[in-house]
């Protein structure tokens, strides 16, 4: 949107939450309550009822987001109108990806694909899958890559893979040895787990709900903001994780981590999401493609 106060406020509305908003964004919370204050004196009213521990839209801040949904979608149809018309096979493509998949699948995916078509460029923004998410609704990005469901049903959402998250210890814990380990089980152990906002916490968690372990039950003792950070302090034998398969081979030949299967398999999709109304460019679609075979390719291998 042109008006940095109206983009802010929707990003906040719709996540009816300043501090998520601020990292949707990428600036600091008070530079979103100074912006939303800007557009709250504008008004002259207030647009937010705020508590100590949430907020909720006014009537007048229902209005305001009724017609910022509106003006959004009415900037992203002229973006696509105008790309559509100069579109051809170059360009820059703006992928949003979350930690996962950026740091352990998106370079070769993009490696390959950039060997075929030099003349794209792509800028690449990583952020957890809460985040990329919140990119490819304000149209911040082209395309996003994430490792957890999109509930939001105004996306398209296109299944590139599933990927298999596993216990994982250090090779002299007492779980080492086991062929399959049950929720209940792991969690007799200190816990190390992702950052608030991550894809891989947020399958877990719903994994814990869905095996009746309330959040009480888990002894966490870390949290931490990428896969690396939790391998090393797993390997420290500070504690023991869930993580991604795809993200421990390299550990798994070194024999410094032990991936143990979880009892019952958790699985989660790696998929693409992007915007239903936003017209591509060929770039896009070429992407897509090539993408579509690829993870179809190493979907067999794995």
């Amino acid at each position: 949107m042109g008006d940095r106060r109206l983009q802010v406020f929707h990003t906040v509305a719709r996540l009816l939450s300043f501090t998520k908003a601020a990292e949707a964004l990428h600036m600091t919370q008070p530079a979103v309550t100074f912006q939303v204050r800007q557009l709250e004196e504008h008004f002259d009213t207030r647009l937010f009822d705020r508590t100590h521990n949430r907020i909720g839209l006014t009537e007048a801040g229902r209005r305001v987001y009724e017609y910022a949904e509106r003006i959004s979608r009415l900037y992203q149809e002229m973006d696509g109108a105008v790309r559509e018309l100069t579109g051809d096979a170059g360009g820059t493509l703006l992928i949003g990806a979350s930690n996962t998949i950026a740091e352990y699948m998106l370079p070769a995916l993009l490696g390959d694909f950039k060997a075929g078509h030099p003349e794209v460029g792509i800028r690449l923004r990583v952020s957890n899958t809460d985040a990329v998410v919140a990119m490819v609704e304000d149209n911040e990005v082209d395309l996003g890559v994430v490792e957890a469901p999109v509930p939001n049903r105004g996306l398209v959402v296109e299944l590139c893979r599933v990927d298999e998250l596993v216990a994982v210890t250090a090779p002299g814990h007492p779980l080492a040895g086991k062929g399959r380990v049950a929720v209940t089980e792991l969690l007799d152990y200190p816990y190390i787990a992702r950052e608030e906002g991550s894809g891989t916490r947020e399958v877990v968690q719903e994994y814990l709900r869905a095996a009746g372990v309330a959040s009480s039950g888990v002894n966490t003792v870390m949290e931490l903001g990428s896969p690396e950070a939790v391998k090393g302090a797993v390997e420290a034998g500070m504690g023991v994780a869930v993580l991604s398969r795809t993200t421990i081979q390299k550990e798994l030949r070194l024999g410094t981590l032990v991936a143990i299967p979880l009892d019952p398999p958790l699985e989660r999709p790696f998929s693409f999401v992007h915007q239903k109304q936003k017209f591509r460019l060929r770039a896009m679609a070429d992407l897509l493609n090539f993408a579509s075979n690829y993870c179809s390719m190493h979907q067999r291998a794995g």
